[in-house]
């Protein structure tokens, strides 16, 4: 008795179906990821600019990469206060530098108070034309600031080419949405407070194009969006015994959160 010996063709057919199927499940699924990691991100930006006043502590971490390829962490810690449209103050203390930003809406100040002196311009305008003084004309890596733009979302996702909604985390005891996005020359994570109140509460860059693959974290606490009743928050008054230089990349060093000398890890 010969065994019928099953057609090539009736095998293979439904193999191919059901591949055919996991594949658009799976393009289904990371269609789905992108539409909630874009989602997250806009209700968070659309929440955080909505805010007229914000007031919060934080923790960055810096990372360097040696000549001899060993990873170097710097660590520092600040307060930030804005009162939109045009009024920002944020002090950041490290091993390396203990500099305060004040802005007015008239003047910018970059004080250094180790360094005892400041930079000081007339820029007259809101936070979001302050931030890009800062990073253009300045030459200051500020990362983290673009969490604080009117259009947040447009410029965090201009070079994004891929998102995905992780899942869930804890960051500092509160439940966060978990969304990774890839670039061409950066990746970065955010973490954003699950629930009605939709802040940034970390927030890590990775860049791709140098070796070792450095990054930058920040971590965002006690956030309190209550207006800020102190009148003279965002005034600079000069200490005693201290110089004033222009504005400008050459001055800027003394500001840095990295010892002199040392190449940063990532801007953005």
């Amino acid at each position: 008795m010969n065994a019928r010996v099953p057609s090539p063709t009736l095998v293979r057919v439904p193999t191919i179906a059901a591949s055919a199927i996991v594949v658009a499940f799976s393009m289904a699924g990371i269609a789905r990821a992108e539409d909630d990691a874009a989602k997250i991100l806009k209700a968070s930006t659309d929440y955080v600019a909505a805010q007229k006043s914000i007031s919060a502590t934080f923790d960055s971490d810096i990372e360097v990469i040696t000549p001899d390829l060993q990873k170097i962490q710097f660590a520092s810690s600040g307060q930030i206060k804005l009162s939109r449209p045009d009024k920002l103050r944020i002090r950041r203390t490290g091993g390396y530098a203990d500099v305060e930003l004040t802005f007015d809406g008239k003047t910018l100040t970059i004080y250094g108070n180790n360094a005892k002196s400041y930079v000081q311009a007339d820029e007259p305008g809101t936070v979001d034309h302050v931030i890009d003084v800062i990073q253009s004309a300045a030459g200051a890596g500020m990362p983290g600031t673009d969490l604080l733009l009117t259009n947040a979302y447009d410029e965090m996702m201009a070079d994004v080419l891929d998102a995905k909604h992780i899942g869930q985390g804890v960051v500092d005891g509160v439940e966060c949405e978990h969304l990774a996005f890839r670039g061409a020359e950066t990746d970065w994570q955010i973490w954003i407070e699950a629930g009605a109140r939709p802040i940034p509460r970390k927030y890590v860059i990775t860049s791709k194009v140098l070796t070792g693959a450095p990054q930058y974290t920040l971590r965002i606490k006690d956030w309190n969006t209550d207006a800020i009743a102190d009148a003279s928050a965002f005034v600079f008054k000069p200490p005693a015994d201290t110089t004033r230089a222009s504005l400008g990349p050459e001055n800027m060093k003394e500001f840095d959160e990295l010892p002199s000398g040392t190449a940063a890890g990532t801007k953005k």
